[in-house]
């Protein structure tokens, strides 16, 4: 277990992780949808460095770091789509940045992707404040611990007045803990985040107040010792990841039950489709992965004795992105005028008890020198 707690920055300090150079096979892509217009926020109109920058914020009077990766063709004159990408458990932006290895993705298919940065101290990491459950193991979370559905809700409009992004095209994406953290973004805040992505980490939360149907993709591995495939596991892990899609499904207004397919010997999908709104569940099983992110890094063997075999199967980014892509935000209102950090406090679109601010004065928001 304290491999696990120390991966993702190990990961992070060992920035040239190797990677895997044996093919990849993709996952089948979902039907294709009819193209979608794109809806531009105030950030338009100026460029911005491609590449990845840390941005020290103050939010509702919280310090928070999030790191943004800005792809290479990106312009600041035509809207981009946006994915936030979150850390597990005990886990930090930057290795989750490694861990996922997004950033490539992000350049190939020109996407904006932000790694914010939970809030709660855990070892050498943070954990997320996911609505109603415990925190990793048997701690209880702090009653003073800020909303980071807020928080996260929030950072789409404070990115929203500073680079170029479509209102329409709004994804978060999450390993473990931080898996746990978009399946309630996606009860809590449906009206901003298109679509999620759970790797390892898949919930259906109790009560789910979505406005919309809202398509959920995940993968998971039979051998995962942390988040058991079967359910049974820690306090914040009591059932299965096949029930927890077959809920979604549910709460989607899916045909049921889901159809099953084995597109590789070592990969099953469920799908569940027919939803309201045109969305879509998918599980993608890998038999015999751990603990990982499909298609990441190379781990040392020393890591996956303790988390599990590795798996090829199927590539997780390209994936999500594919789904991500067939599954726009059929209503959304554009972004509000914002500053250089977001919309001015209390105006429409900010989220409620979102506030940003940094001792720089007019110079709110700067980014802090990259790490």
């Amino acid at each position: 277990m304290a491999t696990l707690l120390v991966l993702a920055l190990m990961l992070a300090g060992c920035g040239g992780a190797a990677r895997r150079t044996a093919p990849r096979p993709k996952a089948p892509p979902p039907s294709p949808t009819p193209a979608t217009p794109v809806l531009a926020g105030p950030g338009c109109g100026a460029g911005a460095r491609s590449g990845s920058t840390t941005l020290a914020l103050m939010v509702d009077g919280v310090s928070r770091t999030v790191i943004v990766h800005v792809p290479e063709e990106y312009t600041g004159m035509a809207p981009v789509p946006l994915v936030l990408n979150l850390h597990g458990s005990n886990g930090t932006a930057a290795g989750q940045e490694v861990l996922s290895g997004m950033d490539v993705t992000a350049n190939d298919q020109n996407f904006l992707i932000a790694y914010p940065q939970a809030a709660l101290p855990a070892g050498q990491g943070y954990d997320w404040n996911v609505p109603g459950v415990p925190l990793y193991g048997t701690h209880q979370v702090p009653r003073s611990a800020p909303s980071d559905v807020d928080f996260l809700t929030g950072l789409v409009r404070i990115l929203g007045g500073r680079y170029c992004i479509d209102a329409r095209r709004v994804y978060a994406a999450g390993f473990s803990g931080g898996a746990r953290m978009v399946s309630s973004l996606a009860c809590e805040s449906s009206a901003t985040f298109a679509a999620i992505a759970a790797v390892s980490g898949l919930r259906r939360p109790f009560p789910c107040p979505t406005t919309r149907a809202v398509p959920v993709i995940s993968f998971h591995g039979t051998a995962d010792p942390v988040n058991p495939y079967l359910g049974h596991g820690q306090p914040s892990w009591t059932y299965s990841v096949t029930q927890a899609a077959e809920d979604w499904g549910g709460q989607d207004g899916c045909r049921m039950p889901g159809t099953r397919s084995r597109p590789m010997p070592d990969l099953s999908l469920i799908r569940y489709s027919g939803c309201s709104d045109g969305a879509m569940v998918e599980l993608f099983t890998l038999n015999g992965e751990g603990h990982e992110w499909p298609a990441g890094p190379l781990m040392p063997r020393s890591w996956t004795n303790s988390l599990g075999p590795q798996s090829n199967a199927v590539n997780a980014n390209d994936a999500m992105w594919a789904f991500f892509m067939a599954h726009p935000l059929p209503n959304v209102a554009a972004f509000t005028e914002a500053g250089p950090c977001g919309p001015t406090p209390g105006s429409p679109g900010a989220a409620q008890k979102i506030r940003h601010s940094t001792t720089n004065g007019p110079e709110d928001c700067a980014p802090a020198p990259t790490t």
